[in-house]
């Protein structure tokens, strides 16, 4: 399979991990268009709403083919709202919303194996949108496993990934993880003080060197 270059999906080792905060630094380093397909849970505000507060021109957001409005996985909050999410209607959306000029940030839910519809998860998305894959990692109890379990599957299903972001404070159990991996560290986010457009910034700049050498050599 020939994945493409402009396709960049942020998933993480599961839920509140960081990925919406890394996804709007990643989006600001790149300049690029960020794009959540599918959004449950509308009553605290989306995450493409959060985004497009973070970032500055000339990096933008994509509306959702999904919004549902229940807080729970895809496919539960997709029948609850009656609808049904449809995958190829999703890779149909990404190839008319890119934009060659500018790489697409594209926003999972959870982490791999949570569930679009009855047979179909993140992962298959991933794979069906031919997209390069940036982990976004916590520290927390539990998170080597986690984390090494992700890279398992991305590796197995011979998925690139251009490497992790880690989220929070420094400990020790990333730079293990990194090892084990055998999947290189892109930067670090750290948790903010003040959570605004300077902060998402800063970290963007960070990230950028990093991140344009990760998509350029892998």
């Amino acid at each position: 399979m020939k994945w493409k270059q402009n396709r960049v999906f942020i998933t993480g080792i599961g839920t509140g991990v960081g990925k919406t905060v890394s996804s709007a630094c990643i989006t600001q380093a790149l300049k690029a268009q960020y794009w959540k397909p599918v959004q449950a849970g509308l009553e605290e505000g989306t995450d493409t709403a959060f985004v497009a507060q973070m970032i500055q021109h000339p990096a933008k957001t994509l509306r959702e083919v999904y919004r549902l409005k229940t807080p729970a996985s895809p496919h539960l909050a997709a029948r609850i709202d009656g609808v049904a999410i449809d995958l190829e209607h999703l890779v149909h959306r990404a190839n008319a919303l890119e934009n060659t000029h500018q790489p697409m940030v594209i926003e999972g839910a959870g982490g791999l194996m949570v569930p679009l519809n009855e047979h179909q998860f993140i992962l298959d998305l991933i794979i069906a949108l031919e997209a390069r894959v940036i982990l976004v990692a916590g520290n927390y109890l539990g998170s080597i496993n986690h984390s090494l379990l992700t890279a398992k599957v991305l590796q197995e299903n011979k998925i690139p990934v251009l490497g992790w972001i880690f989220s929070g404070e420094y400990n020790t159990n990333e730079d293990d993880i990194v090892s084990w991996s055998n999947i290189p560290k892109i930067g670090r986010i750290p948790k903010a003080t003040i959570l605004d457009q300077a902060f998402i910034q800063a970290q963007a700049i960070q990230l950028e060197n990093s991140l344009k050498d990760a998509i350029d050599n892998i």
